[in-house]
């Protein structure tokens, strides 16, 4: 098994999260995002993240709008809708409890074997 497989698994798993937590505050379009991510370690590209968005749109989660650019084409922004902010809020709350849990897990494993 190879571990960069499953590291890119649990990458994508939280991505969707990661990308509705950025929006959160203020709307961003695509570069920004990927920016942020970028930041934070999460290595995504373009061709991963322009489907994404289209789906949490598309669910009702992200609305966007286009903003003209002093420096190229209009931009096009995402921002969270008042379903995808409720939806985020159950995300952080599930996210704490695997988190939790998880935790709880991996240190009673290392306690065994201390």
């Amino acid at each position: 098994m190879k571990i960069e497989n499953t590291k890119a698994q649990m990458r994508k798993g939280v991505l969707e999260y990661c990308i509705l937590s950025v929006l959160k505050d203020d709307d961003a379009y695509v570069a920004e995002i990927l920016e942020t991510l970028k930041d934070a370690k999460l290595l995504v590209v373009e061709g991963t993240i322009y489907p994404l968005l289209t789906r949490l749109k598309n669910a009702g989660l992200l609305n966007y709008r286009w903003e003209e650019s002093t420096s190229g084409p209009p931009r096009k922004y995402y921002g969270l809708t008042e379903t995808g902010q409720l939806f985020l809020n159950e995300l952080n709350t599930t996210w704490n409890e695997l988190q939790n849990a998880v935790n709880i897990v991996t240190s009673q494993k290392n306690n065994k074997n201390e």
